[in-house]
């Protein structure tokens, strides 16, 4: 057995793959599939304000795809939006404020629809979380699971949608966040009744540190893949 650390890369398939947006963008992507079984369910992830770095390889996302097919059995479909870098290369279009990705969300969601991948969620990452929240109440997904949302882009329309149609939401909130810390978190999520606040303590925005990853990713299984929960922290070579 070898210990699960912050460099491991588990056993997947994985393929590049290229979204086509409504507006006739290509966007750069990476979808990973259990090596072995078929996927129990899906992540389709939305990362952090890329003018500020964020990217497909963030690696709270980065680190779900090296390790939740294999974990969990999780599908995880990674993407950079419009004009957005990473190794994988550069997604065409330009940054549009969080306003212009809504069709890259919908074009995230087309593909995992198109590919047949099951119990589509989203997984949002600060910007990628307010993605989420604007643009990702759609049929064709389950719910939405929130990493350090600022709630700054989304506000109560969103969230007043979110609650009307009932879809499960959850906000993994640090305790010392650079935005929106657990207390005010539960206050504002408190318009969606279906809402779970979890707070983390000791945890910043940005979820640095095994310990953490360890946690966020614990929580993401727990809704998504349940059977898979809590996840092993060493792996059967």
């Amino acid at each position: 057995m070898t210990e699960i650390t912050a460099s491991t890369v588990l056993p997947a398939h994985r393929e590049p793959v290229t979204l086509l947006t409504a507006d006739g963008l290509r966007l750069v992507g990476e979808l990973a599939l259990p090596a072995d079984r078929p996927p129990a369910a899906t992540l389709i992830c939305l990362h952090p304000l890329p003018t500020q770095g964020g990217m497909m390889d963030s690696h709270i996302l980065r680190k779900a795809s090296y390790r939740l097919p294999a974990l969990a059995g999780v599908a995880v479909l990674r993407f950079n939006t419009r004009g957005t870098s990473s190794e994988q290369g550069t997604s065409e279009g330009e940054f549009g404020g969080g306003q212009a990705e809504r069709h890259d969300v919908a074009a995230g969601i087309g593909y995992a629809v198109a590919a047949g991948l099951p119990d589509r969620w989203l997984l949002g990452w600060s910007f990628g979380t307010e993605l989420a929240l604007m643009w990702g109440d759609d049929p064709a997904v389950e719910g939405a699971i929130l990493l350090s949302p600022p709630l700054k882009r989304a506000g109560d329309d969103e969230l007043d949608a979110w609650a009307a149609d009932g879809k499960p939401l959850v906000a993994l909130v640090p305790e010392l966040d650079d935005y929106l810390r657990p207390p005010e978190a539960t206050a504002r999520f408190a318009r969606v009744p279906q809402a779970e606040v979890i707070g983390v303590p000791g945890a910043k925005h940005l979820w640095v540190g095994e310990r953490y990853v360890r946690i966020v990713l614990d929580e993401i299984v727990r809704r998504v893949s349940p059977a898979a929960w809590p996840l092993p922290t060493e792996w059967k070579d």
